[in-house]
């Protein structure tokens, strides 16, 4: 007997017909993928199968009975759960209490509290339960998801891009427990972009394209260029990594130290980096350990540090606003997408007028007309599937978004630009975009930072790199003489100025919560 039965499901938006009469079956035990580029109606499906979103017509079997799921409640009763790519968290709450919302209420607060130790612990993904979710970094507040959805025991699990801010090391024990499940009997829907994932992972693979099904294949016997044709229609454009040609120093960071701002933060301790233009530097590190901060108080939103100790081509900026920061030539991308990168109730055009004032004159008068261009062109050269630049930024899938925001930002001419998490949640071919845009914005004569929890990634675009761990960073070294061994090993802080004398167990920054980094990547 199927598992899930999908037959004929569409549903149209106003501007995209996201599903065109799909049919998918997934059996108990089968860890099944759906791969598709970003905007291929993955998304929406999922939400159909979780009852976040109703169809327009088709049917849905459930253990061989057609069943109507009107609401995630009704899902969740059936068996069903889901971790959504856009975390679907409150802010205010702590991680226990967010996962107690989402179960039946047959256990207290404490019990569920108890129970997120053990679980978390027992899949390797450690979480404090009573940390306000303000406080978590994007790997954290994946982990509460994850850890949500393994304590309702699903007979049916849909996993929405749920590496994406995973580490390498994050990935293999969370591969531990879904295949520990499936041989449990569960099914597993599985979104990644990562094809490499998928064909490590995966028995089964149904290929969405514009909303319909164009392909089901065995990922275990594809290579990935088969897949991302069978995904993209063509194979993403080799990226022409040059020798770097670094000129002047556009960041410098000296004796950067900052207390954190609330109980759950990371303390930054004596951080030193030096960004030159025309070079990438990428930062590394297990999420949680002091990225956030750093970005705060490079892109402006803290303005604690010390007087000199951050730099914009040698001028003093430790204090000043991002909106000087931006004169200065400074852009930057965080890792939330929405709330941060964009504002999710504005359209496009709008949300050009974040980081982009071309358009508005100096007694505030706005050009629409301007605003507007401005839109349409990023969402033409970046290829974003998007109802025209009208659309609200929370309609558009994730990596659309990605790919906007990061354009929006390229697009300014920065002299530095600060990107943190480039392509989280994006297809191979948009991926391969961005990190070709970002490399030839670095050739152009740009300074560029990039902080990703994507190894892969750094390791191809970056020209040095660095790590964070417990709110220091490790001295930087060429990418040629680096590898993810001895990088996965400075990830547990475990770099060679932070290594112990010999006889004394630990080290300064090595913590609990990094120590099978270290495992794991040697």
């Amino acid at each position: 007997m199927l598992r899930l039965e999908l037959a004929g499901i569409s549903k149209q938006y106003p501007a995209v017909r996201a599903n065109d009469r799909v049919s998918l079956c997934v059996k108990p035990g089968q860890i099944h993928a759906v791969l598709g580029e970003n905007g291929a109606g993955k998304s929406t499906l999922m939400k159909i199968i979780y009852g976040a979103v109703r169809p327009d017509e088709g049917s849905i079997y459930w253990n061989g009975r057609e069943v109507k799921i009107a609401n995630p409640q009704v899902a969740r009763g059936l068996g069903i759960a889901m971790v959504f790519q856009h975390f679907s968290l409150f802010d205010t709450l702590t991680a226990a209490e967010n996962v107690w919302l989402g179960l039946d209420k047959s256990m207290t607060l404490a019990e569920v509290t108890a129970r997120i130790r053990v679980v978390s612990g027992e899949y390797g993904l450690e979480l404090d339960p009573l940390r306000p979710v303000h406080t978590l970094s994007v790997g954290e507040r994946q982990r509460v998801e994850i850890v949500r959805a393994l304590l309702t025991k699903p007979q049916l699990l849909i996993l929405d891009e749920p590496t994406s801010v995973l580490t390498p090391q994050a990935v293999e024990k969370l591969f531990v427990t879904l295949r520990q499940l499936a041989a449990e009997g569960c099914a597993i829907l599985y979104i990644s972009h990562k094809l490499d994932e998928i064909r490590a992972l995966c028995h089964h693979c149904t290929v969405l394209r514009g909303g319909k099904v164009t392909g089901e294949v065995d990922p275990t016997l594809e290579s990935n260029t088969s897949l991302s044709r069978l995904m993209i229609g063509s194979e993403p454009p080799e990226l022409a990594h040059r020798p770097a040609q670094p000129g002047a120093v556009a960041l410098a960071v000296r004796g950067l130290s900052l207390a954190k701002l609330n109980p759950f933060g990371m303390t930054l301790t004596d951080l030193a980096l030096e960004v030159r233009a025309g070079e990438i530097v990428g930062v590394a590190g297990v999420s949680g350990n002091g990225q956030q901060e750093l970005m705060a108080a490079l892109s402006g939103e803290d303005t604690r540090a010390p007087p000199g100790s951050i730099r914009l081509f040698g001028q003093d900026i430790a204090a000043a606003s991002p909106r000087k920061r931006r004169h200065g030539g400074l852009h930057f991308v965080p890792e939330e997408r929405l709330g941060r990168g964009a504002v999710p109730t504005l359209s496009l055009a709008m949300n050009t007028l974040l980081t982009r004032t071309e358009a508005v004159s100096r007694s505030g008068w706005i050009d629409t007309d301007a605003v507007r261009r401005l839109a349409e062109d990023l969402i033409k050269r970046y290829g974003v599937k998007a109802g025209g630049p009208g659309a609200v930024a929370k309609s558009l899938s994730g990596g659309n978004l990605q790919k906007f925001i990061v354009g929006r930002e390229i697009d300014a001419r920065p002299k530095l630009l600060i990107v943190s998490q480039p392509t989280w949640g994006v297809d191979v071919g948009a991926a391969a975009q961005i990190r070709g845009a970002l490399l030839k914005l670095r050739d152009e004569g740009c300074a560029l930072l990039v902080v990703s929890e994507e190894l892969d990634e750094l390791f191809e675009i970056s020209d040095r790199l660095l790590v964070i761990a417990q709110g220091r960073l490790s001295p930087s070294v060429p990418v040629d003489q680096a590898s993810v061994a001895m990088i996965g090993e400075w990830m547990s802080g475990l770099w060679p100025e932070n290594r112990p004398p010999p006889g004394v167990p630990g080290g300064p920054a090595a913590v609990s919560q990094n120590t099978e980094a270290h495992h794991a990547a040697t």
